[in-house]
């Protein structure tokens, strides 16, 4: 009777057992088997696909995937997204390099709807250009946020079109990796032609048919624009996004299709570890010179030719930021507008000297 007893008990046991690791497990997993990850706020549990579904839903329908044609022929195609919209039309952010050199542009919204984009305006430098649908065409509109206020390790998602249209609207998820990382970009239309951009780094998987797309918090507001030209093709967990903030700066003229002004010298520069180059040009620099970069040529009627600087040159510093290269000159010179007065800190004849330069009016991506 006793032996009966403990193998009743014995099964009993186990079962309530067997009933709380279910329960256990069941809540610690969804129904695909994947592990839930728990957050509690005030008494209150959530899940972590609770917080996230809501920054996606915000964003979601203001996607759409973008076709740049030439002479009736494909040339490129890229996402965007819908960030205004009036009575008349939406407005659409994407990349110029997606849309670069195109006669017609058509766009698709989530729906499938298609219908012809115009071009407002398109700047190279930012990578940045904004398009114009019938606002018939859209489904909704995307709040614009600030990257300043995001923080390394801040969840965000990348929403776009990789691989073409009928991977439209895809979401990747990751994290801010780094911020204000400088990249050397080659220009789309002058490949020897270098700039150096300040964009956000995040580990969300980035593909072609990215490019334009938005790169959203978890508050679902978009805090910058995504750029697969920006992307090395042999580097995987690491993609850039231009931040919102460099995007809304020059927004109003895109808009209204006015060029973007940019600054000019009127030199041509090379690298100071460019010795062979400066040698053909005539040029032997000090061996105690190990940056900057070297005059080579001056334009008589510049604000270069103007302020004196003379072949040789080796330009120091621009404000009395230290000068790495050609590419990063051309950075810090693009933070002064046109008839801003700086100051280059130069190197000639072994004497150092300070020469002011009022900047003069260039249309970099006219």
């Amino acid at each position: 009777m006793k032996e009966k007893f403990k193998y009743i008990l014995t099964i009993i046991i186990t079962l309530i057992v067997g009933v709380i690791g279910t329960i256990v497990t069941l809540k610690h997993y969804d129904l695909l088997g994947k592990p839930v990850i728990e957050k509690t706020v005030s008494n209150i549990t959530l899940t972590e696909s609770d917080t996230i579904k809501p920054a996606i839903d915000k964003v979601y329908d203001s996607q759409v995937y973008i076709e740049s044609y030439k002479n009736n022929r494909q040339t490129g195609s890229g996402s965007g997204f819908v960030y205004k919209k009036d009575d008349k039309y939406g407005y659409i952010l994407t990349n110029h390099h997606v849309i670069d050199g195109a006669s017609s542009i058509q766009t698709t919204n989530m729906q499938g709807q298609t219908v012809t984009a115009k071009v407002l305006g398109s700047d190279e430098y930012t990578d940045v250009a904004v398009l114009r649908i019938e606002a018939s065409a859209v489904l909704s509109v995307a709040e614009l946020g600030k990257s300043e206020n995001s923080n390394i390790g801040d969840t965000i998602f990348a929403v776009g079109s990789p691989m073409g249209k009928e991977y439209i609207g895809s979401v990747t998820k990751g994290i801010i990796s780094g911020k204000n990382r400088s990249v050397t970009v080659n220009s789309t239309n002058n490949p020897s032609t270098q700039y150096v951009v300040e964009v956000i780094q995040v580990d969300a998987a980035l593909n072609p048919g990215n490019s334009g797309g938005a790169l959203v918090n978890i508050n679902g507001e978009v805090i910058g624009i995504t750029s697969m030209k920006l992307v090395e093709d042999e580097i995987e967990g690491m993609g850039f996004a231009i931040p919102i903030e460099l995007v809304e700066s020059i927004l109003d003229k895109l808009e209204n299709g006015k060029k973007i002004e940019r600054p000019v010298l009127g030199v041509s520069l090379l690298d100071v570890d460019n010795k062979y180059v400066l040698y053909v040009n005539g040029i032997t620099l000090d061996s105690s010179i190990d940056s900057g970069v070297v005059v080579v040529e001056v334009e008589k009627s510049s604000p270069a030719g103007k302020a004196s600087l003379k072949k040789g040159d080796v330009i120091l510093e621009l404000n009395n930021e230290k000068v790495l290269d050609v590419a990063y000159f051309r950075s810090l010179l693009y933070k002064y507008n046109v008839g801003d007065t700086i100051t280059l800190k130069v190197y000639r004849d072994n004497s150092i000297l300070d020469l002011k330069v009022k900047l003069d009016v260039s249309l970099l991506n006219s």
